[in-house]
């Protein structure tokens, strides 16, 4: 189901090699980057074992704990739950590695994941608030679903993405759709499932009913929507992105995750736009700039960025 259709078995000795390169001091970002891609995929405990450790390192940085956070969650081995509980329930940790690591509990879905992300519900952080909620409102549901009290609703996700909330069905009209996305009296979960809903259609109509979230007051919905942005890559979506991107006033999860759509849109325009920002007083938006501009220039220059050994 969903990203764990993407691994595979990869031999134990490689696995123990990139999970030596991914904490290795002596790497550049964007190679640490592509080596967690690597392990991401890679099927089995050892190489979930290799990215808690990775999580558990404080001096790899915020954003690249945070993407670790996220990788674990799409892999959904229970094994992590300890590690990513450890994350949500420091709340001396930066805000954006807590709020990935519960959501990567709300993608994993058992009931020790409920648990946790049920007491963090009220968390004095916005974005852990909401994610909490999020993680318990999806776990809720798979719960129905299992106990046949809910629909399981065909998977209309191209992206094979373990997504926070399940999408509504992409036969919903455009217009119902952007009318839950935008309402600020709605559910996250409801909203959320819009958002992906909106995903699934695809097209420029999709690409500006995204564009008008960005005017959310919730800075989670609005980084889920630049993911989103990300995965489509859509290059209608490149002035929005850079808009955001340069917003200083913009919460840096929000720029962070512009940044890196800009980088799946893979524009010339979008280079330069990396560039200048890659050296942003707000490290985590400096590095995702750096990062996205390793992506975006394998994208032109014709290869397979998460291929790149």
């Amino acid at each position: 189901m969903g990203m764990t259709k993407l691994l595979h078995e990869v031999a134990e000795e490689k696995v123990a090699e990139l999970g030596d390169r991914l904490v290795d001091r002596g790497i550049t970002l964007p190679e640490r980057y592509r080596v967690l891609f690597l392990l991401r995929n890679a099927a089995g405990e050892a190489a979930t074992r290799r990215l808690i450790e990775a999580l558990e390192c404080r001096d790899l940085g915020n954003l690249f704990r945070h993407d670790v956070a996220f990788c674990l969650g799409q892999r959904q081995d229970g094994t992590a739950i300890a590690a990513l509980r450890a994350v949500v329930e420091d709340t001396a940790d930066h805000p954006m590695v807590r709020h990935e690591a519960g959501e990567a509990l709300g993608a994993i879905a058992t009931p020790e994941c409920l648990e946790v992300v049920e007491r963090f519900t009220a968390d004095p952080c916005p974005e852990m608030a909401e994610t909490c909620q999020l993680a318990l409102a999806r776990i809720a549901y798979r719960r129905r679903v299992e106990a046949g009290e809910a629909e399981e609703l065909p998977d209309e996700n191209p992206y094979l993405s373990v997504d926070p909330t399940p999408a509504l069905p992409a036969s919903t009209p455009m217009a119902e759709l952007r009318a839950r996305l935008l309402d600020e009296g709605a559910p996250m979960f409801e909203r959320y499932r819009a958002l992906f809903a909106v995903r699934n259609k695809g097209g420029a109509e999709a690409v500006q009913v995204l564009g008008e979230a960005f005017g959310a007051k919730s800075a989670l919905l609005k980084h889920e929507v630049a993911y989103v942005f990300g995965q489509l890559a859509h290059p209608a979506s490149a002035a929005v992105l850079e808009r955001v991107l340069r917003d200083e006033g913009e919460h840096a999860m929000v720029r962070h995750e512009a940044a890196e759509a800009l980088g799946a849109v893979a524009t010339d325009k979008g280079a330069g736009v990396l560039r200048d920002l890659a050296d942003d007083p707000e490290p985590i938006v400096a590095h995702s700039c750096i990062v996205a501009l390793d992506e975006l220039e394998t994208h032109l220059a014709g290869g397979e960025y998460l291929a790149v050994a």
